[in-house]
């Protein structure tokens, strides 16, 4: 019989799992693909395989079961309170590996009626736009949420209802992955999300869904300094079109492409062929009949003053601080009133392109409203920002309107907000 102690290390290696770190990603795999957020390392696989393992958290618990097919008390685990802890490990596998173990059978519940996938769609519309107005961390996880649920009722609705409710969650978790990505600023929750977008897409055959989630994932290898990674953003964008294409996409969001591009190419340190793109997607707008082909309503992150913004920040990482200038003003003249967080966005680049005029003071102004903003809606982007604008600063340190500055930068708020996202 085997010993408590070497009951995980024998049921991991009997799957194949060679290492504990192997034990690791396989766990945190399958979570993903049961809608669970967790992430195990080989730290926490070692606690387990030693001769007194700790209990499991819940959602561990509910991993290590998906994966292994049989409870925790068979991989050497001992409850610690009782039966609760049994119980609790049995409620939360419930939760989450029944729906994933329905759907890999086959086997779906009840039929619901198809005006479920009308509500459903009525909310996500409603998320979408609370999106401009509701703190990020609390919309993340009701709409993270509302997107996993609507996965779960996919399978058992009828027909043209089934589509809806598809639609509905690629658009719910596209969103979800926005508010994680750029808001929040943790990738590593943002691309199961736009894993999902792309999965639902398909399942409602929604080309110009598919076509967003695709390019939202070149952000993150774009973002992440990493130059061996360009071809990984750039194969993402070059799928994103070929969907785009198919979808008949409207010039609007075919200039959202150019512009997401363009992003990606200025991070990846060629600002020639970004502007390029950028003059494409102004004269995709120039052109462009908003009556004759529509956007989709989900596109409202996008508008000609947004594609000003793109520019800016293009020309600011071109060393062109006076044409970045000119763009950033003229963009956020006309940016609506409500749009808090591109407004902080323009004002940190227009910091930036101050730094490149060799003038600290108006820097300094522009970054004092960028925070003034920021204090009401906060933006982990436009955060970003900011501390690359200071980092530039430091030849001025010793002005007393920079020294001004680092008093309101380095606040409670701001100091706790940074470091919670």
């Amino acid at each position: 019989m085997t010993h408590p102690a070497h009951a995980l290390r024998s049921a991991r290696l009997a799957l194949g799992y060679r290492s504990q770190k192997d034990l690791a990603d396989g766990l945190n795999k399958i979570a993903r693909e049961i809608g669970l957020r967790i992430a195990v390392n080989s730290r926490t696989v070692r606690r387990w395989e030693s001769e007194e393992p700790p209990w499991p958290q819940a959602e561990h618990a509910a991993a290590l079961e998906a994966l292994f097919g049989r409870p925790l008390t068979e991989l050497g685990f001992t409850p610690s309170r009782g039966a609760g802890a049994e119980l609790s490990s049995r409620t939360s596998r419930n939760r989450y590996t029944e729906t994933w173990a329905s759907r890999h059978s086959g086997v779906d519940s009840a039929p619901l009626p198809p005006s479920v996938a009308s509500d459903f769609m009525a909310s996500t519309s409603a998320y979408r736009r609370m999106y401009w107005s509701v703190p990020a961390a609390r919309l993340e996880r009701l709409v993270a949420e509302h997107a996993a649920f609507g996965w779960d009722l996919h399978p058992q609705l009828p027909g043209p209802a089934k589509s809806l409710m598809a639609r509905a969650v690629s658009e719910s978790s596209l969103l979800a992955g926005r508010l994680e990505f750029f808001d929040l600023q943790q990738p590593e929750l943002a691309k199961p999300s736009f894993l999902l977008a792309l999965q639902a897409a398909s399942a409602a055959e929604d080309e110009l869904l598919g076509a967003a989630a695709l390019a939202h994932m070149a952000f993150a290898p774009a973002f992440s300094g990493e130059a061996e990674r360009a071809e990984e953003a750039r194969d993402k964008l070059r799928a994103s079109r070929a969907f785009a294409v198919r979808g008949n996409a409207s010039p609007e969001l075919v200039a959202w492409l150019d512009a997401v591009e363009a992003e990606v190419e200025t991070r990846f340190g060629d600002t020639g062929r970004a502007l390029r793109l950028i003059e494409h997607a102004e004269e995709s707008y120039r052109n462009y009949n908003s009556e004759e082909n529509p956007s989709p309503a989900w596109l409202d992150w996008f508008s000609p003053v947004r594609l000003a913004g793109f520019k800016g920040n293009t020309l600011l990482a071109a060393g062109r601080g006076r044409d970045a200038r000119e763009a950033l003003e003229g963009a956020i003249a006309v940016l609506p009133e409500d749009a808090k967080k591109q407004r902080a966005v323009f004002l940190a680049d227009l910091a930036a392109a101050s730094v490149l005029e060799r003038d600290p003071e108006q820097a300094c102004g522009y970054l004092d409203e960028t925070l003034t903003v920021l204090g009401e809606h906060w933006y982990a982007t436009a955060m970003d920002r900011v501390k690359a604008v200071r980092h530039s600063l430091r030849e001025w340190d010793s002005l007393p309107r920079v020294r001004a500055l680092d008093g309101k930068l380095y606040n409670w708020h701001t100091t706790i907000k940074s470091l919670a996202t």
